[in-house]
């Protein structure tokens, strides 16, 4: 890559990270959080965003928005990634379970920040493509399986955390059943192109959850298999 193109892709990336951070302080009366950790912002400034989008589209790359990847799914807003990250509490031993890999790009960034990611995407088209992407940059701890991902992947639970990143109308209880202890579910709910939020599932004690509903977001619904 021409070291002019370089230097602009850093410098995309430092505006959106700022713009990252600006807006976790605009909804910390919403979040709770006011500032994302530096172990996540280190994971944000690893992993090229560019890579996990078309080459239409490189130069909205590092702008504060989702984007389109194909088969009606996008890659989410930097922020929301970089809060639901936070939200899941992750750390060095932790094994995630993600639900809709899409592009792959918040898989990869749990990859920086967890021992394990096993992720789900319904499309086996992106989920080939993930893949692939994964690989290519040097990402080694993050399992992708074809499956829409409702009833969860039981061979690997119970899970440290459990992320979705498409909107179900309910929290799909083998979800819950499939976290590990004090573990947390991060997953949006609401109706389809409608009402939707953002909503945190903590295990308490072991098996009582208790919801705490985030902030309102907007995401691609959550795709069923049929048949």
């Amino acid at each position: 890559m021409p070291t002019e193109n370089i230097l602009t892709a850093r410098s995309r990336l430092q505006t959106m990270i700022a713009e990252i951070q600006l807006e976790t302080a605009e909804t910390q009366h919403l979040t709770g959080i006011s500032r994302i950790t530096p172990e996540i912002v280190s994971a944000l400034r690893e992993i090229p965003r560019d890579a996990f989008v078309g080459p239409e589209l490189k130069y909205l790359a590092y702008a504060n928005r989702p984007l389109p990847v194909g088969f009606g799914q996008t890659v989410s807003q930097p922020f929301i990634v970089a809060l639901m990250t936070q939200l899941l509490a992750p750390k060095p031993d932790h094994c995630i379970l993600e639900i809709g890999t899409g592009s792959g790009y918040q898989a990869a960034i749990l990859s920086r920040l967890v021992r394990r990611v096993i992720s789900l995407e319904i499309i086996p088209e992106l989920a080939l493509a993930a893949q692939r992407r994964l690989r290519s940059l040097g990402i080694n701890n993050v399992e992708i399986h074809h499956s829409d991902g409702y009833t969860g992947w039981p061979d690997n639970a119970p899970y440290d955390g459990i992320i979705v990143t498409a909107c179900a109308r309910d929290v799909p209880p083998q979800l819950i059943g499939q976290l590990a202890p004090e573990g947390i579910l991060v997953i949006p709910t609401g109706e389809p192109y409608g009402s939707q939020d953002l909503q945190l599932i903590e295990k308490v004690n072991g098996t009582r959850p208790r919801s705490h509903s985030i902030l309102p977001v907007v995401f691609v619904p959550f795709s069923r298999a049929t048949g």
